[in-house]
């Protein structure tokens, strides 16, 4: 059984910063590439920003250069430090890990229940 939890949602305003976490835990063998997503009111989930166990990151457009994706691999536990927050970065996040279990012994994706964040003054 594998949890994904997150942390660190909250309300901030404009050109705050948020540092949100997300740890995996449970019965896991592996974990390789995990990512944070959001959903935004009227839109699809889209993917902010990965990273894979070799350190690789990839990161959406409009969060480039704002957002930076960190993960601790002995931990497995991923980070995502958000600074000069706009409006529209106002989203529920969601963490994703592709990972091994060891009841499956073969990759699967794990999502986390999601955190609201809120930018507004």
């Amino acid at each position: 059984q594998v949890h994904l939890v997150e942390s660190g949602g909250g309300l901030v305003l404009p050109g705050g910063s948020l540092r949100l976490s997300c740890a995996a835990s449970g019965s896991i063998f592996s974990v390789t590439a995990m990512g944070w997503y959001r959903q935004a009111p009227g839109k699809e989930r889209e993917l902010v920003a990965a990273i894979t166990s070799g350190g690789s990151t990839n990161y959406a457009d409009p969060v480039k250069g704002r957002f930076t994706i960190s993960r601790d691999n002995a931990k497995n536990t991923m980070y995502l430090q958000m600074n000069s927050l706009k409006a529209e970065d106002t989203a529920v996040y969601y963490c994703k890990a592709r990972l091994i279990s060891t009841g499956s012994m073969t990759f699967l994706d794990y999502w986390g229940q999601g955190t609201q964040v809120t930018v507004s003054s």
